[in-house]
């Protein structure tokens, strides 16, 4: 997985993290979890503050 795969990787955090409200994850903490999932491969500094928002986002949809 990478940064791009967004869709991908908030389905991996809502399995991972269930009960977690993804509105109250900070980004750094974000950040450390997607880096943490198995399979993700890329490189640290390629996120954004505008990656992270998407993942966060697609978490949400994904638990609602």
């Amino acid at each position: 997985m990478k940064w791009t795969d967004v869709r991908d990787i908030a389905i991996e955090l809502a399995d991972r993290h269930p009960g977690v409200a993804p509105l109250s994850v900070r980004f750094t903490d974000l950040h450390r979890w997607v880096r943490e999932l198995p399979g993700f491969a890329d490189d640290p500094e390629k996120s954004s503050e505008k990656v992270l928002e998407a993942i966060q986002m697609a978490w949400l949809d994904e638990v609602e």
